[in-house]
Formats: structure tokens, sequence, C-alpha cells
């Protein structure tokens, strides 16, 4: 049986619905992640989890226990805050400790669950320090410490490396990888960050519009999308208009301005059915337009423009009929920034079993 089911749940402000019929459930240990953009609904699903909103349908289990009647406080549950919500006037130590003390725990007990949890998020040392007197990262840690330190039931992470620059947050993923594995909490993480996501999860839920889209692991959310709207929010891709010119177990695709393209088939999908052909940079292949290829998928094209961003390079190439496409190419030689400059003929091409037809 699950850990936390989440049941049916619609949250409603007036007209706008903010949570629309929404389920899902979390296994015992699990690093659960809700993703999405802004206003999806991610953060009001996590506020009911904890008790601070309520819904108005459906209901919230947690070990078989219906959620409705227990206050905040009493759940089993704690949550992360991106802001941290560290107490000013409380040490290192003191913020940590606070939970045990709210919950009756002796002095010899607190003592020694300040000592491990703080331990468990390398901040020895800092135990006397005061909120302001630390970094970014090092607040981040002592909201964690807070939050793991009586062992809830669930760990609710709001956004909480949004504060952080890019190489810290990086770090801090590895360590919230680590600490997830070392305490057997389960996770129930809310970010807009997909790479983020893909990185620490086990099962991602993307949502939009109060809506799950989409409830995967993260290689299948990005390999297999199952609409455009996740296609498009989970890294970058390439979406080009297509038709279905044929169906079976490769589909022979029509592409306006460019012309055939053979992809991987899908049951349920009718000849003339008109959608798009999605494919992601680093299945594009990209040489020299004299270079040929065996892929049965290629078109010739010049380069537009590259983003060149350290380990691969980017090129946005121009097709015949207007279309562009991006490629990508790893910078494998030292020193070597780019292979292609702007104007060059390229010839692109990709492989029959690379890329998908959506028709939604």
């Amino acid at each position: 049986m699950a850990l936390l089911e989440v049941r049916n749940v619609t949250r409603r402000f007036g007209d706008y619905t903010a949570v629309d019929d929404v389920s899902f459930s979390v296994n015992a240990g699990e690093f659960f992640t809700l993703l999405g953009p802004s206003g999806c609904g991610k953060t009001t699903l996590l506020r009911m989890i904890a008790g601070f909103d309520l819904p108005d349908a459906g209901a919230i289990v947690l070990d078989g226990v219906d959620l409705k009647d227990t206050p905040p406080e009493e759940r089993p549950i704690h949550t992360v805050f991106q802001s941290y919500a560290l107490f000013p006037h409380m040490t290192v130590a003191q913020n940590v400790a606070f939970p045990l003390k709210m919950a009756g725990k002796s002095d010899a007990d607190i003592a020694k669950g300040v000592a491990a949890a703080i331990a468990q998020v390398k901040l020895n040392g800092k135990e006397g320090s005061f909120p302001h007197e630390l970094s970014g990262g090092q607040k981040q840690r002592v909201a964690l410490a807070r939050g793991l330190v009586n062992r809830p039931r669930v760990l609710l992470l709001d956004e909480p490396l949004g504060a952080l620059d890019a190489k810290l947050r990086e770090q801090l993923q590895i360590e919230l990888i680590r600490l997830q594995k070392d305490v057997g909490v389960t996770f129930v993480f809310v970010t807009h960050a997909q790479y983020e996501a893909l990185a620490l999860s086990h099962r991602i839920a993307v949502m939009n519009l109060g809506k799950i889209q989409q409830l995967d692991e993260p290689d299948r959310l990005y390999g297999f999308p199952k609409n455009r709207f996740v296609a498009d929010f989970i890294g970058n891709v390439n979406m080009l208009d297509a038709t279905v010119a044929r169906t079976g177990p490769v589909f022979a695709l029509e592409l306006p301005q460019l012309g055939s393209v053979i992809a991987p088939g899908r049951e349920g999908v009718a000849q003339g059915t008109k959608g798009v052909f999605i494919i992601r940079p680093e299945q594009v292949s990209i040489r020299a337009a004299t270079e040929p290829t065996q892929d049965p998928n290629q078109f010739e094209g010049k380069v537009n423009n590259f983003l060149y961003v350290g380990d691969v390079t980017t090129y946005i190439v121009d097709l015949p009929g207007g279309q562009k496409i991006e490629a990508l190419l790893p910078n494998s030689s030292p020193g070597r920034a780019k292979f292609f400059e702007i104007g060059d003929p390229v010839r692109v091409s990709w492989k029959a079993e690379a890329g998908a037809f959506l028709d939604r």
C-alpha cells in the first residue's frame, strides 16, 4: 500500500480552479516531485498535504488514514521552504532542536537528535551560529536538518533550492539525493526547474492548469512524453507540424515544406491524423553537407546560429521551406568551441527510431 495517497483532490479559489481532480500516490522512501510552471497548482497541492489548506473535494490519506481532521502540527509531515523560515533569534542548534522541543522530547534526546541532524547536513562547528552569520546554502542545510530531525513520515520541499546560485544548487542537489537515501524519509518535492526534477526524482508528476499531464519516471518523461506540453516543458525539443501519411510499426509522416520522414509508430493513430513530430536536439546529427550518412531522415540546410555552452554546442539550422531545427554536438576536441560557422552548408539527420509523433 502507498504511504501517501492524493485522491481526486480539487481546490478552488472563487471561480479559479487551482487543483482539478488530481490523484496520485507516493511510496514509502520515494523521492517524488511535482513539476510545473508557476500557477499550475503544485504548491497548492503541497499546502494541502501539509494541512495549511484544505481541499474542496477529495481526500489526502497518509498510512491509510484520511488527514482531513488532522491539523498541520499533528501531521507527521514537515515542510522546508525556499525562504528557509529560520528563527533569526535562535542559533543553528536551537533552530534544529525546535521540533523536538515542541514534541516534548527529553533534553538528552534533543541533544542526540540535534547532533545527528547537524552531522547529516555537514554543519558541524556551526551549532552556535545565528542565521544572519550563515550563507544561503548553510541556511538551507539548517532548514533541512530541522525538517528531518524528528524523522517525519513525509518531508515536503517547496522550491528549496530556488534562492541559490547555479553551482550551489548543483552541490545541494547531490546532498539531497544522499540525505534522502541515508534517512529513508519520503520526499515530496515541488519545483519548476526541469533539470533539477530529472536529476533528483524517482518519479515526477508534470502539472499544468491544475491537472497532472503525465506521471512517470524521469527517463520515460524525457524520452516518451505523452503530449505537447510535457514534450516542450521537459528539456529542449524540436517540434515540427506533421501529418500521418502511413501507419504501422513505423510511421511515414509528411512535414509541410520539408517532405517525408520515418518515425516510430504508435497504436490508435489513424492515417491523416495531424499533430507534431518531436525530436530532441541530441538525437539530431549534424555534419558537413558533403558528408554522407545512412540515416533515413536527412536534410540539407545552413547554420543560422549556434550556442556554445562549454561541453556542447547547439546549432540552429535553416531547412528548406523555412523550417528550423536544433542539433546538439559535443565539444570533445580540446579547445575546440565550434565545428561550423554561421552560413555553413550542413546535413542534419536522424535514425528511424528517433523522435515521436504526438497528436495532442
